[in-house]
This record gives C-alpha cells, sequence and structure tokens, in this order.
C-alpha cells in the first residue's frame, strides 16, 4: 500500500477508533497487512483475513482454544457477515476486543453467547458452550449430569426474571454484581497477560515515544 492511501486509511480509522490513537491505528494497519500476506497465496478479490487466519492468531496470539467461542469471536470481527475481517473490522475489533469499557465488552461477549442471534442465552446455548469448554478431559461419569447442574446453578446466578434464559438485562445486571460472569460460558476475550504482550509487541515505539517526550 502506498503512503498516501495508507495515512488516508489511518487517518479515517483513529477518526472511528474510540481507544486507540493515530500511531497504534498505523501499527495495526500494517500488521494487518503484514498478516493478511502471511495467509494468501494468491491475490483474491477480499482482502481479509479468512476464518482460518484469524483463529490462527485467535490460538497463537491469544492463546484461545475453544472452537466453538473462536468462531464466534471470529463473526463479532466480522461485521458484514464476508467470511473475511477487513482492515477496518480488524481495527474496530481490536479496539473493543484489547480496550473496550464494561457496556462494550458486556455486548460483545453477549452477542458471542447468543448463538443464534435470538437476542437471549437459552439453557441449550449454556450447555453446548459450557460442555465444549470444560470438556478437555474424559472422566468417568456421565458428564452432561454435571453440565446441566452448572447450567442450573448459573441460571439461578443470572436468571433475574426468572424465565429460564438469559436476555441482556440479566446478564447486565449479574456482570455488574459480579465482574467474574462476563465470560461465564467460555473466554471469549483476551487474558490481561497475552493483551500486554500483544500491545507491547505492536506498539512497542510508541511508549518510547511517549517517553521521550513526556
Amino acid at each position: 500500500m502506498n503512503r498516501k492511501r495508507l495515512q488516508k486509511l489511518t487517518e479515517t480509522l483513529t477518526k472511528n477508533s474510540k481507544h486507540f490513537n493515530k500511531f497504534e491505528v498505523k501499527r495495526l494497519i500494517n500488521l494487518f497487512y503484514t498478516l493478511v500476506g502471511e495467509t494468501t497465496e494468491r491475490p483474491s478479490s477480499v482482502t481479509g483475513l479468512d476464518r482460518n487466519a484469524f483463529r490462527n492468531i485467535l490460538h497463537t496470539t491469544f492463546g484461545m482454544t475453544d472452537d466453538m467461542i473462536m468462531d464466534r469471536v471470529f463473526r463479532g470481527f466480522d461485521k458484514d457477515n464476508d467470511g473475511s475481517v477487513s482492515v477496518s473490522e480488524w481495527v474496530h475489533g481490536l479496539s473493543l476486543f484489547l480496550r473496550g469499557s464494561l457496556e462494550e465488552k458486556m455486548k460483545y461477549c453477549f452477542e458471542v453467547f447468543d448463538l443464534n442471534g435470538d437476542g437471549f442465552i437459552s439453557k441449550e446455548e449454556m450447555f453446548h458452550m459450557l460442555k465444549n469448554s470444560l470438556l478437555k478431559q474424559p472422566s468417568e461419569e456421565d458428564p452432561d449430569e454435571g453440565i446441566k447442574d452448572l447450567v442450573e446453578i448459573t441460571l439461578k446466578k443470572m436468571d433475574h426474571d426468572h424465565d429460564g434464559k438469559l436476555s441482556f438485562a440479566d446478564y447486565e445486571k449479574a456482570v455488574r454484581e459480579e465482574t467474574l460472569l462476563l465470560e461465564a460460558f467460555g473466554p471469549c476475550l483476551p487474558d490481561p497477560k497475552s493483551q500486554m504482550e500483544f500491545e507491547a509487541q505492536v506498539f512497542k515505539d510508541s511508549n518510547e515515544l511517549q517517553d521521550a517526550t513526556s
């Protein structure tokens, strides 16, 4: 990408970015095109990170291992549902993923957990996600029973209107009372260590610049 286009893109995305400054946006754009360059063997009409490339980043950079959750995170980034994450979706998504406010993170996590997009997290969805994230080790007992119990315990704690499913209002109230419930059904945000390492690596000169100018 030539300098003029990069500059224009950086300015546009910085305007729309709540949590990154111009230097950081530029760094994320450069990283995006480096990653895209590594994944495209042949030029395609869509310049972006496809599902596999994106999941690979979630796995290697942010330590995510849950296939179902990674798939949902990909959908959270891919706002126009074209099967690939564009540069603007990349910057916008990472802004929330790395530095979002509690409000933004609650909306994002709820969308990840609402598997069928109907505005509720049902018992079935909870069961699928908990089974998926907890069943890494085989056990002698019937694991489904334990997970059903866990779903009931979770509902008791979070289902404030007692309708047997979680609306966003239920989820928000529960998370505000106990922040750990933000990722109740699986890790869909980076852990603090991965986040710090990613930012330190991608924005490393930014800190030096700030130190030099302060």
